[in-house]
């Protein structure tokens, strides 16, 4: 089994940066594909970023340009975000795959909100 803990989160002018971080422990080295989901009110959770275990990456179309992902090493993972907008408010969610897996997400964190004012 494997748990993340995201931080990094709150409140924060548009226009602005914060960086989120994702901690894994338990079961790592299995640990294929790790991304960052988001979910707005009344909205579908979507991906934001992922990357692979080989660094690899990929970004919704909304953050192209703004966000950045990273992995420093098998259990910990990074998103930059600068120039924020309002529509980035959402609560965002670390997730994983097991059994070195791509596209698919088994395990989650428990989120962290990102308010972006404007």
């Amino acid at each position: 089994q494997v748990q993340l803990v995201e931080s990094g989160g709150g409140l924060v002018q548009a226009g602005g940066s914060l960086r989120l971080s994702c901690a894994a422990s338990g079961s790592v080295f299995t640990l294929g594909d790790m991304g960052w989901h988001r979910q707005a009110p009344g909205k579908q959770r979507e991906l934001v970023a992922s990357i692979t275990n080989g660094g690899s990456t990929f970004y919704g179309d909304s953050v192209k340009g703004r966000f950045t992902i990273s992995r420093d090493n098998v259990r910990t993972v990074y998103l930059q975000m600068n120039s924020l907008k309002p529509e980035d408010t959402a609560v965002y969610y670390c997730a994983a795959a097991k059994n070195w897996r791509t596209g698919v997400y088994d395990y989650w964190g428990q989120g962290t909100q990102v308010t972006v004012s404007s």
